[in-house]
């Protein structure tokens, strides 16, 4: 819900809206260009804790259609809620952000998000 808040308060499309019901952890937020999409992951990576030093490179992934960028900075084997997001280099230009373990992990990263945003 906080990534939806602040996303939309910022005038991004979200889904799902900051007070719809939820039924998964993951939230996608429209981001309208290639640009804000790379950034918006770059700054995801850079604030994680594990592999803050690597830079996301978008490319094409067996599977996708599109280009795609991932950001996953909290992963570790075994891990099920890691901090992470990804999205396909097209329109509507939207990151799917999902995990972390505690509300505080997504404020920190939102605060460098919107800086190169």
């Amino acid at each position: 819900m906080l990534i939806a808040q602040v996303m939309k308060s910022k005038g991004y499309k979200v889904q799902p809206l900051p007070l719809d019901p939820r039924h998964d952890t993951v939230q996608a937020v429209e981001l309208g260009n290639r640009e804000r999409l790379i950034a918006f992951c770059e700054a995801v990576q850079r604030s994680s804790p594990i592999a803050s030093f690597v830079k996301p490179t978008a490319g094409h992934t067996p599977g996708y259609a599109s280009e795609v960028i991932f950001a996953d900075g909290t992963f570790i084997d075994g891990s099920t809620s890691e901090l992470s997001c990804d999205g396909p280099l097209r329109e509507p230009y939207a990151v799917f952000c999902q995990g972390g373990t505690h509300w505080t992990q997504w404020a920190l990263v939102l605060g460098e998000v919107l800086k190169v945003i």
